[in-house]
């Protein structure tokens, strides 16, 4: 099951560099994870300030 990143985002990009896979990248107004690469590790959701990721 990927993590998801909520419309709480607030674009600071700590979870970009956060993540081992690479599967998180700048979207269109917040950061998105792509489903087909995330290792569900959650590493990205417990670097979130704004506690904007969760598991699908």
């Amino acid at each position: 099951m990927a993590y998801v990143i909520s419309d709480d985002c607030i674009s600071c990009g700590t979870c970009e560099g956060e993540c081992p896979a690479g599967a998180i990248s700048e979207g269109d107004g917040k950061y998105e994870i792509d489903p087909d690469t995330c290792m569900d590790c959650g590493s990205c959701a417990g670097a979130c300030p704004a506690g904007a990721i969760s598991q699908e």
